[in-house]
């Protein structure tokens, strides 16, 4: 018997039995859709994290005080003080450096007016900005003559200048105050809106570090220090120059720990798209279950299936039905079911990915290969556990069959 014959056999069976046909294969529909939607899910977090911290800065490299131990008790990295200004001005010198910056900040009350707003102040050198990839809006940065005599003036970003001036007054030339500090707004920052860590990026308010250690926080050391490597392949290399010259400035001997910790960007890449990876297979196996329970249901299916024709298939093999006849008649039957609900799958895990961008504004990409992958599975499911029960039929006894009741 061709293969066209037996297509049509298969067709004709399964359309006396529509209902039966379409819950068999809804369990391959919802895990082909459940496993589209959830690697799109994953995928879009991920490509989500790598443009965030492409946009910070993908060779960006911080430095902060570390924790150390004295007397016996090892101390927090915010009691330390192990970070100077001379740290900074040394570490400038260092030929892997693109450019370099302090950190100081605090956080405290911005007033104008009658309009108040809790937030940080950060600071910095104008290398801050390329080493974060900002940019000013209106106005300008302040200058290096501004940092050496400790200007009360300051930059901010576009969240603070909406509390501050609400009714879309032009910030640049205003006098707010922090705390009791007065600051002349002299620029503006383009807005960056949100990281991948939901942290409002435009939160800030940039004055020149002097300003900040001498006029706010009156202290002598700085918090950190901010730099970015020539370029990204760089970085490990400026790293291992910075640990050098930094253990060599504080006397650390060979065997002793950092008094200080450096973190690159392509570590916290590493990190987040470590975690968004095993979240992704999480949510992958957990929607591949319903593929197997698909499965599961196709061959219940075909048992039921079998039986119920055991006597057609009896008066068939009678007449010169081979058994490879029926195993394949059983097979494609079970292919169609599989493939028909892969394909409906598909449609609705794109559709679910859709949607889920559109109302939830999570980020998705949907590979191919996870369509590809998909339908490969839905396939080899329905093959899988459709021969076992066409096996079945294709070695029934013709005789006992046509006798079953």
């Amino acid at each position: 018997m061709n293969l066209l014959n037996l297509l049509k056999i298969a067709l004709k069976a399964l359309n006396n039995n529509k209902l039966r046909c379409f819950l068999t294969m809804l369990g391959i529909i919802i895990g082909v859709a459940s496993v589209i939607t959830m690697l799109a899910i994953g995928q879009g977090s991920k490509n989500s994290i790598k443009e965030q911290i492409s946009e910070m800065g993908s060779n960006m490299i911080m430095i902060h005080p570390g924790h150390m131990q004295r007397g016996g008790v090892r101390q927090s990295s915010d009691d330390m003080r192990s970070l100077e200004v001379a740290d900074y001005e040394a570490l400038a010198t260092l030929p892997g450096v693109a450019a370099i910056s302090p950190s100081v900040n605090s956080g405290g009350q911005l007033v104008n007016g009658n309009n108040n707003y809790p937030s940080t102040i950060y600071g910095i050198t104008p290398d801050y900005l390329d080493i974060r990839k900002l940019k000013v809006k209106d106005g300008a940065m302040f200058s290096d003559h501004d940092i050496k005599s400790a200007a009360k003036v300051c930059v901010l970003g576009k969240t603070v200048v909406d509390n501050l001036f609400p009714n879309g007054d032009d910030p640049v030339g205003r006098v707010i105050r922090f705390g009791k500090i007065p600051l002349t707004v002299i620029g503006v920052l383009e807005s960056k809106g949100t990281n991948s860590m939901g942290m409002d990026q435009d939160d800030v308010v940039l004055a020149p570090y002097t300003t900040v250690m001498k006029r706010i926080l009156a202290i002598d050391y700085i918090q950190g220090i901010f730099a970015s490597a020539v370029d990204e392949e760089q970085t490990d290399q400026t790293i291992d120059a910075i640990t050098s010259m930094l253990r060599e400035r504080h006397k650390i001997k060979p065997d002793a720990e950092d008094d200080f910790d450096i973190r690159s960007q392509q570590e916290l890449s590493e990190m987040m798209n470590s975690t968004s990876d095993m979240m992704t297979v999480l949510l992958a196996c957990i929607a591949g279950i319903s593929l197997l329970v698909g499965g599961i249901g196709i061959m219940n299916i075909m048992y039921v299936s079998v039986t119920e024709r055991t006597r057609e298939i009896g008066l068939r093999m009678s007449i010169g039905a081979r058994g490879i006849d029926i195993l394949s008649q059983f097979l494609i039957e079970a292919v169609i079911i599989s493939v028909s609900g892969g394909v409906i799958g598909i449609i609705l895990g794109c559709l679910a990915s859709w949607l889920v961008n559109l109302l939830a504004h999570w980020p998705v990409f949907i590979q191919a290969y996870s369509v590809v992958l998909s339908f490969a599975v839905c396939t080899i499911t329905g093959v899988f556990f459709g021969w076992y029960p066409a096996k079945k039929a294709a070695n029934l006894d013709p005789i006992e069959a046509i006798r079953y009741e």
